[in-house]
């Protein structure tokens, strides 16, 4: 199915590896022209150097989406790069903090709370006037099932994604007399850097396809294994498709199954 994309300008954060990369590959494939950021000049080389793509196509640079200055520095100009608006955004920069509430401290939550707003806020900001442009504007989300279904052992993430999805209900509201589209897609436990650095740190003598199944098992995964990021990008750029213009204010899980509620 041709998802409409051919020619259409879409920025990304955090492109340089995992969910972001995967979700840069796949735009790339539906013949969309990409801009991409990310704070290591090095993995963002190497991210450039493996997708294979010309100038004409891809555009990067290094910004950390909690620089408001930086952002719309690199927004402006990748639209200047293309000589285009933008059509889609998709807000990916962000981590998890593995830690509970005794093991948290001012800081930690500050920290938490800035990464995740000002990694939708910033880069909406900088993009909406483009996005206002285009006739098929989109934002994308990446969030968490944490959003959802909070847990102790990551008490700043789950309440700064669950935040995040509320906003992002209100976005979707106040952005729609603009014509912008926006929507979550909400991920549970997906195969990238963190789980294999977590399973070196781990150091118990499994392998790490023993340790993933473990930790599936742990988490409750129906499906018994982690997801690849190339399965959320398929969800990420769907919803970005002129094909999905109707679609606004809702979130997609991409979980494996670990959801535990209806909604």
């Amino acid at each position: 199915m041709d998802l409409g994309l051919a020619g259409r300008t879409v920025l990304v954060t955090g492109g340089s590896s995992g969910v972001g990369l995967a979700t840069v590959r796949a735009l790339l494939d539906e013949g969309a022209r990409v801009a991409t950021c990310g704070r290591d000049t090095e993995r963002l080389a190497k991210a450039a150097a493996w997708l294979g793509a010309g100038p004409d196509r891809l555009f990067t640079g290094a910004c950390d989406v909690r620089d408001a200055a930086a952002v719309r520095h690199f927004t402006e100009e990748a639209a200047e790069h293309f000589g285009a608006g933008l059509d889609g955004l998709v807000n990916n920069a962000g981590q998890s903090r593995m830690k509970r509430l005794d093991e948290t401290t001012e800081e930690d939550w500050r920290d938490e709370l800035e990464l995740k707003f000002a990694g939708v806020l910033n880069p909406l900001s900088a993009a909406r006037s483009y996005l206002r442009a285009s006739d098929t504007a989109a934002v994308v989300n990446v969030n968490a099932v944490l959003a959802k279904q909070p847990e102790t052992r990551l008490i700043t993430t789950s309440a700064a994604r669950a935040g995040i999805l509320n906003l992002s209900k209100s976005l979707s509201a106040e952005l729609a007399a603009d014509g912008i589209r926006v929507n979550s897609v909400c991920l549970g436990l997906i195969d990238t850097g963190q789980w294999t650095r977590r399973h070196a740190a781990a150091d118990d003598g499994r392998t790490y396809q023993e340790w993933q199944a473990g930790l599936a098992a742990d988490r409750g995964v129906a499906l018994g294994r982690l997801g690849r990021a190339e399965e959320v990008a398929y969800v990420i750029v769907a919803l970005l498709s002129p094909r999905a213009s109707y679609i606004t204010g809702t979130s997609i899980d991409v979980c494996g199954g670990v959801g535990r509620g209806i909604l």
